[in-house]
């Protein structure tokens, strides 16, 4: 899987038919969906907003369906992020975004219930790419920390919760529009 997602990144990365003849894009927003993500259960969609030349501010949102072992995970993850282009052109190029993920999931494992919540953040490189016509592709990867809290309602605390825990990494291929 990663020798896929190294070759994707430097096939787009040489892809010159997703310049643009002008360096400057007049759209000021873009939602797009993580691809990367449905392997892993999660359904995630992004908004992102331009505020000036080199800043935006992206919101995602997903629904997490997975499981780990005998447990079964199922919630909500909102990521907001602040977005650095630093050769201006916001939204069309290469940026820096710092992170914070919010994660509320329901676990299940036989008879024991529980809620876990989690909170990390991290910092994430990508590159995004605007075509003539509005199409949006975002490659990104980074660090991410997060750390959680078993709440039990009913049963004993047996969840792992390690895929969560601790540091990470973060990817995706996002596609969508620009407008």
């Amino acid at each position: 899987m990663k020798k896929i997602i190294v070759l994707a990144l430097v096939g787009l990365l040489a892809i010159p038919a997703f310049a643009q003849e002008s360096n400057v894009s007049e759209e000021k927003n873009v939602v797009k969906v993580n691809t990367l993500s449905l392997i892993v259960g999660t359904g995630s969609i992004f908004y992102e907003r331009e505020f000036n030349d080199n800043m935006s501010g992206q919101l995602g949102v997903a629904y997490l369906n997975y499981s780990v072992e005998d447990t079964k995970f199922t919630g909500l993850i909102l990521t907001p992020e602040y977005r650095f282009y630093p050769k201006g052109n916001a939204i069309d190029g290469f940026y820096l975004a710092p992170y914070v993920r919010y994660q509320n999931f329901s676990l299940k494992a036989d008879a024991d219930k529980a809620t876990y919540s989690n909170i990390g953040g991290g910092l994430a490189i990508g590159r995004q790419w605007i075509t003539k016509s509005g199409f949006t592709m975002d490659l990104f990867f980074g660090g991410h920390y997060g750390s959680g809290k078993v709440e039990v309602k009913s049963g004993t605390d047996t969840f792992d919760t390690g895929k969560f825990e601790g540091f990470r990494t973060r990817i995706g291929f996002a596609i969508g529009f620009a407008f």
